[in-house]
């Protein structure tokens, strides 16, 4: 049973889970658009968000924080010195665009990313 486990497996175990999806943020964050499975993509929608509004606060906490989520400093400059792009919103940093289906095992393909 999982009770009170939060989040999907995404068909491995919690290391490997966990090591996905901040390769996923960063990804995402490096190159502004990706193309993942549409399970992926609504699983690390969250973690993309919260960066960004690390970034709009702005302080060494916050690029910390950052840096401990991602785990490149590259990344995280990046969006800390890109981040006046996403002044003017509150959150729905971004996009999800349907695909359709894989053709070898019919998963759900999109393109996430990031909203100007």
């Amino acid at each position: 049973m999982r009770h009170q486990k939060k989040g999907r497996k995404l068909g491995t175990d919690s290391a490997h889970t966990k090591a996905i999806k901040k390769s996923l943020t960063a990804a995402v964050l490096r190159n502004d658009r990706i193309k993942t499975t549409e399970v992926r993509a609504k699983e690390i929608r969250p973690n993309v968000d919260k960066v960004i509004t690390w970034a709009k606060r702005g302080d060494v906490h916050s690029r910390r924080l950052a840096i401990a989520a991602i785990g490149d400093k590259e990344v995280v400059s990046k969006i800390f010195n890109e981040v006046e792009r996403f002044e003017g919103r509150n959150g729905g940093y971004t996009r999800i665009l349907k695909l359709g289906p894989r053709k070898g095992d019919a998963t759900p393909m999109v393109i996430m990313e990031l909203v100007d």
